[in-house]
C-alpha cells in the first residue's frame, strides 16, 4: 500500500518559498517534518510558494501512479516540483512514472530531482554548468533559515513514529494500575446508568466532563493526572464520547500537546480514540505527516475502527484542513445533538460533511 504523508493549509507566517531546485532539497524536510528517505516527495505550487506536500512509500506499485496523479490534481497546485529520495534504481523509475502520469491531468512539472547521499540531481536540466553529473551538494545553510523559522524536521520517519508509540517501563506499570481503576469505574457507571433507566446519559455526561477538564488543564500548560488519562481512554470507546471531543476540537498547540501524550499513556487497547484525536488536530494544523502516524497507530490497534478509517480516507484523499469536514456519526431522524447545534451556530463554524 502507498502511504502518504500529507502538509497542507499552510498558515501565511510559516510559508515555504522555493525559489530553485536547491530551495527544494533544503526545505522539503520541513514541510514534512521529518528527513525522508526511500520517498517520492511532490511539492505543490502556487507561485513560488508551497502550497502542499505529499510524500509516497518507494517503491510504489507500477498502477499507483495514476491514482497518485489524481489526489495531486485535486490539490488545485498550478504546478509542482518532484523529488525522490533513494538509489538511482528506486527514484528514477518512480520520479519518470510520475511525471509521465501527470501531464494528462494537467499538472504542469517545474522540476524533477533525485536526492542521494547529500547530494541532489536534476532530471530536467542537462547543463552541466548548473547541474553536474557529480550532483550538487545539499545547501545546509537554506535548512539552518527554516530552523531559524521555527520549523522542525525530525530525523526521520521513525523518529515520528516514536511520538506515538506507547510509553514503556515505570510510566506504563503506573498507566496499567490506573487502567484498572478506570475500567472499574467505568463499570460502576455503566451498571447506574442502567439501573436508573438513563439509556447512556451519565456515560455522556462524564464523558464530557472529562474532555472538558482535560482540555482545561491542557490550555493552561499541564496535563491530566495518569488517572484522569486513563479514564479518558476508557470513555473515548464510547463514540458518542469521541465525537463529542471531535466536535471541539482544532489546530491548537495544547491540543496536540494533550492527545500526543494520552495517545502514548493509555494502555495500546485504548489508543485508537486518542489517536484519533491527534490525527484530527494535527490535520487541522497542517501537519499531515503527524495525522498519518497517528490514524496509522489507531488502525494497526483497531483496523475496523470508525473514525480511523474515515480519517485515513480523508488524508489518502488529499483533502485540506479548510474543508472543515463533520466527522461524527450521523444522528438517526428525529434525534438532535442536544446542545451543540446552537453553540455552533454562535460560534459561526458550520461544518460541511464528508
Amino acid at each position: 500500500m502507498v502511504r502518504r504523508a500529507k502538509v497542507s493549509g499552510m498558515t501565511p507566517d510559516c510559508s515555504i518559498i522555493v525559489r530553485t531546485p536547491a530551495e527544494a532539497v533544503a526545505f522539503t524536510p520541513y514541510v514534512l517534518g521529518f528527513h525522508p528517505s526511500d520517498s517520492l516527495v511532490v511539492l505543490g505550487l502556487s507561485g513560488k510558494v508551497v502550497v502542499v506536500g505529499v510524500r509516497y512509500d518507494l517503491p510504489p506499485p507500477a498502477a499507483a501512479f495514476d491514482e497518485v496523479a489524481q489526489v495531486i490534481a485535486h490539490q488545485g497546485a498550478p504546478e509542482v516540483m518532484v523529488l525522490g529520495y533513494g538509489k538511482p534504481r528506486l527514484v528514477t523509475p518512480a520520479v519518470l512514472g510520475l511525471v509521465g502520469a501527470l501531464a494528462p491531468v494537467g499538472v504542469r512539472v517545474r522540476e524533477a530531482l533525485r536526492v542521494t547521499d547529500g547530494r541532489w540531481w536534476s532530471y530536467s536540466c542537462s547543463d552541466e554548468t548548473c547541474c553536474p553529473a557529480e550532483g550538487t551538494p545539499c545547501r545546509s545553510d537554506l535548512a539552518a533559515e527554516a530552523v531559524y523559522r521555527g520549523m522542525v524536521a525530525l530525523p526521520d520517519r521513525k523518529a515520528l513514529v516514536a511520538r506515538v508509540a506507547s510509553a514503556t517501563g515505570a510510566i506504563r506499570r503506573d498507566m496499567a494500575a490506573a487502567t484498572e481503576r478506570a475500567r472499574s469505574r467505568f463499570t460502576d457507571l455503566t451498571g447506574a446508568d442502567v439501573e436508573a433507566g438513563r439509556g447512556g446519559q451519565l456515560i455522556r455526561k462524564a464523558g464530557r466532563q472529562a474532555i472538558r477538564e482535560a482540555e482545561r488543564v491542557a490550555r493552561g500548560g499541564g496535563m491530566p493526572s495518569h488517572d484522569g488519562i486513563a479514564w479518558l481512554g476508557v470513555l473515548l470507546v464510547r463514540p458518542v464520547v469521541l465525537d463529542y471531543a471531535l466536535a471541539r476540537s482544532g489546530p491548537d498547540d495544547w491540543r496536540l500537546r494533550l492527545w500526543g501524550e494520552v495517545v502514548r499513556l493509555v494502555e495500546p487497547e485504548y489508543a485508537p480514540g486518542p489517536a484519533c484525536l491527534l490525527a484530527f488536530a494535527a490535520w487541522r494544523s497542517g501537519d499531515g505527516a503527524l495525522a498519518r502516524v497517528a490514524v496509522d497507530r489507531a488502525l494497526k490497534q483497531e483496523p475496523t475502527h470508525r473514525m480511523a478509517a474515515v480519517l485515513d480516507r480523508l488524508l489518502g484523499l488529499g483533502i485540506g484542513p479548510q474543508a472543515l469536514v463533520d466527522l461524527r456519526a450521523p444522528v438517526r431522524s428525529g434525534q438532535g445533538r442536544r446542545g451543540t447545534d446552537g453553540r455552533r451556530a454562535r460560534r459561526g463554524a458550520r461544518r460541511r460533511s464528508l
